[in-house]
C-alpha cells in the first residue's frame, strides 16, 4: 500500500484573548472563502479532518479550525495549574474574535458543532455584519438538559473514558463502527475537567433565545443543521429557534447523531454540500 498524505497543514498562532497569551493549535486546507469550523465540547479540531480532506469543498474554501484553550494541541495559560478551567459565552465569543483577527479572516462563515453550534447564534447576532453567515450544527439559541446535573461534581469526569462513555449515546446507531470510535476517543484525549468546564457555557450561560430573534439573516444566513437522533440538541430544540429567527434554514438529517461531520462523513457530506453551495453563489 503506498503512502497517502493529506492536504491538511497544522501551525500554531501565539495571540491575546482578553488581555492573556495563548498559544492556539489550528489546521487548514483549501483556498476561497474562510470557512471557520468550531469543535464540539470536551473534543477538538480533528472533528473537521474529513471536511478538510474533501475536494468538493476545499475547491471552494479556505477550511480552519483551531483547537480552544485547554483542548487538543492548544496550551492551557500560563498558571492553568492555579485555576479551574470554565468556559463563559464572553471568553468563547472573544477566543473566535482573537484567532480570527490573527488570521486576517475576512467575512468568514463560522461553522460550529453542539456547543459551537450554540455560539454562532450569538455570532450572527452581534457581529453579523462582518460575516458571510454561519451553520450551526445541533444548535439551538437555549440550553436544553439531558443528563443529571449532579454529575458534574462527580470525579469520574476527570476521565476520558466516561467523557466518551456520556456522549456515546449521541452518535446515531447508523454511523460506521470506524467513524463511531474515531469520535469518542476525541473524548478519551481530553484533559481533566475541560469536558466539565465546556459544559458550564453550554448548560448554564449560552441563552441567547431573548436575542436571537434580531439575526439579520438578509446579512448573515442562518443554517440549523441537527440529527435526528440527537437528544442533547433535539430536532424541536433546533425547529423552535429557526421560528424564533426571521429566515433562518433549518435541516433535519435522517440517520445523524450530534456528531454528523465526524461520526458519518459521508452521509453529512450530502447535507453540507448544498448549503455551502448557497453560500458560495451569494459570494
Amino acid at each position: 500500500m503506498s503512502a497517502r498524505i493529506e492536504p491538511i497543514s497544522g501551525r500554531y498562532v501565539h495571540l491575546e484573548i482578553e488581555g492573556r497569551p495563548y498559544r492556539i493549535y489550528f489546521e487548514e486546507a483549501g483556498s476561497g472563502i474562510p470557512l471557520l469550523c468550531l469543535h464540539t465540547a470536551g473534543a477538538h479540531s480533528s472533528q473537521y479532518r474529513h471536511l478538510m480532506c474533501d475536494d468538493a469543498v476545499t475547491d471552494r474554501f479556505r477550511v480552519i479550525a483551531f483547537d480552544l484553550p485547554w483542548h487538543g494541541k492548544s496550551n492551557p495559560p500560563v498558571g492553568w495549574e492555579g485555576e479551574e478551567y470554565k468556559l463563559t459565552s464572553q471568553f468563547y465569543v472573544a477566543a473566535i474574535a482573537a484567532f480570527s483577527q490573527a488570521m486576517e479572516l475576512e467575512r468568514p462563515v463560522v461553522m460550529g458543532c453542539s456547543m459551537g453550534g450554540r455560539v454562532v447564534v450569538r455570532l450572527a447576532q452581534e457581529q453579523g455584519a462582518s460575516l458571510r453567515g454561519v451553520i450551526g450544527l445541533e444548535g439551538s439559541d437555549s440550553p436544553s438538559p439531558w443528563y443529571d446535573n449532579s454529575w458534574l461534581e462527580s470525579p469520574e469526569f476527570l476521565r476520558g473514558d466516561f467523557c466518551a462513555a456520556l456522549v456515546s449515546g449521541l452518535v446515531a446507531p447508523q454511523s460506521p463502527d470506524e467513524f463511531r470510535w474515531e469520535t469518542l476517543w476525541h473524548y478519551y484525549q481530553g484533559g481533566p475537567e475541560v469536558f466539565k468546564g465546556d459544559m458550564h457555557f453550554y448548560r448554564t450561560d449560552s441563552d441567547y433565545a431573548r436575542e436571537s430573534s434580531t439575526i439579520d439573516t438578509g446579512h448573515c444566513p442562518v443554517y440549523l443543521m441537527t440529527g435526528e437522533y440527537d437528544y442533547s440538541c433535539t430536532p424541536e430544540d433546533t425547529l423552535r429557534t429557526a421560528e424564533r429567527i426571521p429566515g433562518a434554514e433549518a435541516i433535519i438529517m435522517a440517520g445523524m447523531g450530534h456528531f454528523p461531520m465526524s461520526e458519518n462523513p459521508a452521509a453529512f457530506r450530502d447535507y453540507i454540500l448544498p448549503v455551502l453551495a448557497k453560500i458560495a453563489d451569494k459570494d
